[in-house]
């Protein structure tokens, strides 16, 4: 089998979560085609690990991969964050929960469902393609001020207004259901200049589009609490992002849950009684080295931060 992916930050990532004692539960909440998960089950022989993915096709990729460490790995199809929502009380809690927020390179050149701005696919962006609404769905209902502003939002793009007004005009003319046109579309709104940077000028657009059709930022927070809830005491949580909107998310969870006391500011006595239930690993992102950028590019905007869970929340 052709692994299409390469797994980021995998030293770095593998110095933080490296299991401490013996036998310990990991989780790999985003699998893909288990690059990281095949990395820690070879070096660490009696740890064993859960492998979450919501899309069926790389899931099958990963299991064929993972086949060699037969029973010390198990999957989970679906999205994470019910996962751990529904995670039973009684079992074994993880030791350790990793997290890859990035898109698999698989779904770019291998899935055919529109995420890559280089081929000409049907715009659909799932990862979780039997339920929900693709892409092509999403440009085609949205009336022009919520997809400027879904654009805006999602992919921090100053020219959403005149994407949104371009896509609206094009849409009267006939549905839009491949990448290709779409990207014709974003290119023609935007203005000249920005047509000849090292970046497609669609780059953040189709950002954008992937993000809302995946609930990838509304999933997050659920995500990042619900996995901080099954996590044992003296456990590590490590999280890998690859644009400033997840990580910013992700760096205020840690610090919200790295505060003493979470009274407001202007209290003047401190009366919620809390206390610390994460400690931060890494007071600052763990980004790739120069080499690893050389080697991987998409590693360029990864970043990692860890924290180490000290106490259940309400204790």
């Amino acid at each position: 089998m052709e692994i299409v992916h390469t797994p980021v930050l995998l030293e770095e990532t593998i110095a933080y979560l490296a299991p401490r004692k013996e036998r310990e539960l990991m989780v790999d909440a985003t699998l893909g085609e288990g690059g990281h998960s095949f990395a820690f089950l070879s070096r660490f022989p009696d740890l064993k690990l859960i492998g979450i993915d919501a899309d069926r096709d790389i899931q099958e990729r990963a299991r064929e991969r993972l086949r060699e460490f037969g029973g010390r790995v198990h999957f989970y199809c679906g999205w994470s964050h019910e996962f751990f929502a529904e995670f039973p009380r009684d079992s074994k809690r993880p030791n350790t929960i990793l997290m890859d927020l990035g898109i698999s390179l698989y779904h770019y050149e291998k899935s055919g469902r529109g995420f890559s701005l280089k081929k000409d696919e049907i715009l659909d962006m799932r990862i979780d393609n039997s339920s929900g609404v693709s892409a092509a769905e999403l440009i085609a209902r949205l009336p022009e001020k919520d997809l400027a502003d879904l654009i805006y939002r999602n992919g921090e793009e100053r020219y959403s207004r005149r994407i949104a007004r371009s896509i609206v005009a094009a849409r009267s003319r006939g549905t839009i259901t491949g990448s290709a046109a779409l990207a014709e579309i974003v290119s023609r709104a935007v203005p000249s200049f920005c047509r000849h940077g090292p970046m497609h000028p669609a780059t953040r657009t189709f950002q954008a589009l992937r993000i809302a059709v995946n609930g990838e930022l509304s999933r997050l927070k659920d995500l990042l609490e619900a996995a901080l809830g099954v996590l044992e005491v003296g456990g590590r949580m490590g999280v890998i992002t690859f644009h400033s909107l997840e990580d910013r998310i992700v760096k205020n969870f840690f610090r919200e849950k790295n505060k003493d006391c979470t009274c407001p500011p202007e209290a003047p006595i401190c009366r919620c009684e809390g206390r610390r239930i994460v400690a931060i690993l890494t007071k600052k992102a763990v980004s790739p080295a120069d080499t690893e950028i050389q080697h991987n590019p998409p590693s360029r905007s990864a970043k990692l931060r860890v924290a180490e869970k000290v106490l259940e929340d309400g204790q």
